[in-house]
């Protein structure tokens, strides 16, 4: 039978993977519009519709989130020029530990195309052009895929499960790393060098089908409520394969047989025959073919300064509006200029009371637009000994005294409000203000409201009851350069500083990296990216979760997501988010503050740039941008 799909949203990372969650410390501007000289509000669509997979593309709230064809049928020449901030592009294969990042990802999502991709709500939409997938039985789990019988890479090779098999042996399942992916053997060290081990974990047979086919099946240990984002886009196999010394054939049987000794030869490669140093492409272009609607550019490669697409003319789907694309590397400080100048025509900076009128005062030249994306603040508590917010030492009380000191609502009036007058202070964690449920999970998790309003006195009693002796030091960390964050602990000092507590400023450059992961902090300010995953959460709450960094534990948190991982019914999957967001608001873990807005400015002569509230960035449909005739 064939399922409908709910893009509930969630945590993630996404590119030409999806994965689970990730960090921000910037807000990012994820939108879009159509070219015009005004500033306008975007917000997430609300619509809804009852088509299933296949139907339109979407599985999620609205058709009308996903890319709508253009019915383009020549590439206008020229080029489109874009920045996702500084960084540097530095690997074909953005799957690596040390190759995923903002801007591997953006170029990826260019050149590979996939199973499926974000609408700009979260919608999870089936890329038809590319293939389809439809759940064919329910228990076990079983999906088919289909890729369409014209899709290509650039070079010719046709798109097969031959791609999808090495994408699964990348993620290092049992067969070919024992402990690895079940955690059984912590020695056991990875052979290839995937971010990723969702499908070792959730479906550890892998594609099952007939080497070059085109159809293969998926059969997952368990129901699995986030099936469509563990298939989307892949590498060329028979690259890797021919770099090895092997046959695409003979690396494809090879998986299927389970021959670990064989499917090694390839992991080399993989890992490192993708990854070029600062300028310097391949001297065989052929070594980089593209799925999608762009190519490399031979010799377009300037190192510290921009990285440049072009067409690929054997794409067999709707040709890209513009022959070339330019990815720009640029500092944040210097985006405004360059757009003003020209140097580029579409920014996303940070979105603050500073940068928005600054932007405006470009118009009527510079379109710009501001949105609430599916980034959201939030102040987390740190659960270790170390921490006065410990249970061993001030605990409860003293973790509520805080929660009754923070000016939520104030710095979402001073802070966001003059960015997006819309703006609201969130007060959940797996939901958003525009889900439909929203209303309903706060009704069971968070129904008298108790930290919405500060209140100095009572919090000033829980800091006595606390046993702490005061002033209590507490130090909130997050990572330098971000004058928001820098306000935020500011009204926060200013608040909380008349209970007891003595607020210290400790934003550090590396602070993901050390202090973070370290637990060397009381209170940490980040955000969270979400879209499109059911389940991921669990990696930040369960007593396990890898990105677990306040060593916060609930059993009932736990259970709740072991049966929202297992489960597809909806309704199920409804109440498991209500007991998560009920434990998670009895404890505490943390306080969410708001959903990040966004903002996006370029040239007002470009067509069909669109809003995306996704970390999937304005250049979502980059290839649909084209100057006005």
């Amino acid at each position: 039978m064939k399922l409908k799909g709910t893009a509930s949203l969630a945590l993630l990372l996404t590119g030409a993977l999806v994965l689970g969650a990730c960090t921000s410390d910037a807000d990012p501007g994820d939108t879009g519009t159509q070219a015009g000289g005004d500033t306008t509000t975007a917000a997430p669509t609300e619509g809804g519709t009852d088509e299933e997979p296949g139907d339109n593309g979407a599985t999620g709230d609205s058709v009308e989130a996903c890319e709508q064809p253009l019915g383009i049928t020549e590439s206008a020449d020229g080029e489109v020029r874009y920045t996702a901030g500084p960084g540097n592009w530095n690997g074909y294969n953005a799957t690596t530990s040390g190759t995923y990042s903002t801007y591997n990802n953006a170029v990826a999502g260019m050149m590979f195309s996939g199973f499926m991709y974000y609408g700009v709500d979260g919608t999870i939409c089936q890329d038809e052009n590319f293939g389809t997938y439809e759940v064919i039985s329910e228990d076990p789990m079983v999906v088919e895929y289909t890729i369409a019988d014209d899709a290509a890479w650039s070079d010719g090779t046709p798109i097969t499960i031959n791609d999808y098999l090495l994408d699964y042996a990348a993620q290092n399942p049992e067969w070919l790393v024992p402990g690895f992916a079940s955690g059984e053997d912590s020695d056991a060290a990875a052979v290839f060098d995937h971010i990723s081990i969702s499908l070792a974990q959730k479906a550890p047979e892998g594609p099952q089908g007939e080497v070059d086919g085109k159809t293969f099946t998926l059969e997952y240990t368990n129901p699995d409520p986030d099936y469509q984002l563990n298939m989307s886009s892949t590498l060329p196999a028979h690259v890797a394969a021919e770099q090895s010394g092997l046959t695409p054939q003979e690396l494809a049987q090879a998986i299927l047989d389970r021959d670990a000794e064989t499917v090694s030869q390839a992991a080399e490669w993989w890992n490192t025959g993708w990854i070029y140093q600062p300028g310097e492409l391949p001297s065989d272009m052929a070594e980089v073919p593209s799925s999608g609607p762009y190519v490399l550019k031979e010799g377009g490669w300037q190192a510290g300064t921009a990285l440049t697409l072009t067409q690929n003319e054997n794409y067999w789907g709707e040709p890209p509006a513009t022959k070339e694309i330019v990815f720009r590397f640029l500092e944040d400080a210097g985006q405004a200029q360059a757009l003003q100048n020209g140097d580029v025509q579409v920014i996303q900076p940070q979105a603050t009371v500073d940068t928005l009128p600054q932007l405006e005062a470009l118009a009527p030249a510079i379109a710009v637009e501001t949105f609430s994306t599916l980034t959201w603040e939030h102040l987390d508590y740190n659960f270790l000994d170390s921490s006065p917010f410990s249970d061993n030492n001030g605990g409860h009380a003293l973790r509520e005294a805080f929660a009754l000191c923070v000016p939520r609502q104030g710095i979402v009036d001073t802070l966001i409000k003059p960015i997006d007058p819309n703006a609201e202070v969130l007060n959940a964690r797996e939901v958003f203000p525009f889900q439909d449920n929203y209303d309903e999970v706060l009704a069971t998790s968070y129904p008298d409201a108790r930290y919405d309003e500060v209140d100095l006195d009572r919090a000033q009693q829980l800091v006595e009851e606390s046993g702490v002796a005061t002033p209590i030091d507490l130090r909130i960390g997050y990572r330098s350069g971000n004058q928001r964050r820098t306000d935020t602990v500011a009204m926060i000092k200013s608040s909380c500083d008349q209970v007891g507590f003595n607020v210290e400023d400790i934003n550090a450059e590396d602070f993901f990296e050390n202090a973070l992961v370290s637990g060397d902090f009381d209170i940490a300010l980040y955000a969270w990216a979400r879209s499109g995953q059911i389940t991921s959460g669990s990696n930040i709450y369960t007593t396990v979760g890898q990105q677990n960094n306040q060593g916060y534990s609930n059993d009932a948190v736990d259970e709740a997501f072991r049966t929202l991982s297992g489960t597809l019914d909806e309704a199920v999957q409804l109440e498991q988010t209500k007991i998560i967001e009920t434990n998670l608001w009895d404890d505490l873990f943390g306080l969410p503050l708001y959903a990040s807005p966004g903002v996006v400015a370029y040239d007002a002569n470009l067509q069909n740039v669109r809003p995306t509230a996704t970390q999937s960035q304005v250049v979502w449909n980059a290839h649909q941008w084209v100057a006005a005739s």
